[in-house]
């Protein structure tokens, strides 16, 4: 029995619920969304069309598409006492800035006391809006600048990258943002994935969900691998001898350290993202004309396959490809939550509509039933 509790410790491979949003075959590197292959959408699709895609299960029209285009815009407009409530927090991590703004954004949600299918999609959208305005606003006041109001002429990245940095990016920065979000909308019931549908199961708010999963996102065991890679290139340093860099990542190998951004719990081959974000990171490198944390990347990527057989995953080049467009290390896990939005409230939509509450049992393991109780005064 206890290989057997080892076995599933995590719940690994365990079915939990039935879903159709999200296709993962981690033996052949497949992920889907709706039935659409990454590849074709990371081509192909826009961080706004994959939300019709993740929320309605379907692409959308021309006339859709443009409807929901206006509806993020309308969304991105953060309510004043947001923006005050994050003047007065605390120093903090984005993270946590984001959790306690996330839960705050609920009491001034036009749909906050209705639960109906129509609502939850309204919130859906807005949620969608707000966080990114959200990540961006914070990045941006923590970095000493002042919040900017959103462009609604802009698309969804590029009004990200105008809020946070001031300035409206080119059409490379534009595009592979956009394109980094749309890698990073769903993944199937990861961790914070499940939290946001458990909370969905006991029928609390959208809003409750959404922290829950932020809350677990913030975790180091799911969240921030993409921080550490970055941390990791800035330590063996931008100017750095390609012997160094080989020094380095074999030292850690060697004292059994881990190195950030591979292996994956489910792919048995290259997570099928990291190919666009590589290719992302070398596009936006040589744009700047400074290649040399792709290069970096590229030597390290080398070397970990060799010695440990481990292939990148999505979080590998994402740093590298961040750290191009300006965006501050700090930012990198929230991020995640601008793009995963979408799938969270993809997910939480499915729960309310097919819900029965999430109630799993353990495998006990405790000391034989029963004990005799002994009184205090025996003890």
């Amino acid at each position: 029995m206890a290989e057997a509790i080892r076995a599933r410790a995590g719940l690994e491979d365990v079915v939990a619920t039935a879903s159709a949003i999200c296709y993962l075959d981690g033996e052949r590197g497949v992920l889907a969304y709706y039935g659409y292959d990454i590849h074709d959408l990371a081509r192909e699709s826009t961080f706004e069309e994959t939300c019709y895609l993740l929320w309605h299960g379907r692409l959308p029209s021309r006339a859709e598409l443009g409807d929901l285009q206006s509806q993020l815009a309308a969304s991105r407009q953060l309510p004043e006492p947001i923006i005050r409530q994050m003047r007065s927090l605390p120093p903090t991590n984005g993270m946590d800035a984001l959790r306690t703004l996330t839960s705050a954004l609920g009491h001034y949600d036009a749909d906050a006391v209705d639960d109906s299918r129509q609502a939850n999609s309204r919130k859906a959208v807005r949620l969608a809006g707000q966080t990114a305005s959200l990540v961006a606003t914070y990045g941006r006041m923590s970095a000493g600048g002042g919040p900017i109001q959103p462009d609604p002429a802009l698309g969804h990245a590029a009004n990200f990258l105008y809020m946070l940095t001031g300035n409206r990016p080119g059409a490379l920065a534009a595009r592979a943002f956009d394109v980094a979000l749309i890698l990073h909308a769903d993944h199937e019931l990861n961790a914070s994935t499940f939290a946001a549908r458990v909370a969905a199961a006991t029928l609390s708010d959208m809003h409750s969900a959404i922290v829950a999963a932020i809350g677990t996102l913030k975790g180091p065991l799911h969240g921030g691998a993409n921080a550490d890679v970055m941390r990791l290139l800035r330590d063996i340093g931008a100017d750095a001898s390609r012997e160094r860099v080989d020094a380095v990542v074999r030292g850690k190998l060697a004292r059994k350290e881990k190195i950030p951004g591979f292996g994956h719990r489910v792919y048995r081959t290259e997570d099928p993202r990291a190919a666009h974000l590589r290719r992302l990171s070398r596009e936006l490198g040589e744009r700047a004309g400074d290649t040399r944390w792709f290069e970096m990347s590229l030597q390290i990527e080398s070397i970990v396959k060799t010695e440990k057989k481990l292939n990148p995953n999505v979080d590998f080049y994402s740093a590298s490809t961040y750290h191009a467009l300006g965006i501050p290390v700090e930012l990198f896990t929230p991020i995640f939550a601008v793009s995963r939005i979408s799938g969270w409230t993809a997910h939480v939509l499915e729960q309310y509509a097919n819900n029965r509450l999430i109630r799993p049992r353990t495998e006990y393991v405790g000391p034989a039933c029963p004990q005799i109780y002994e009184p205090l005064d025996r003890r």
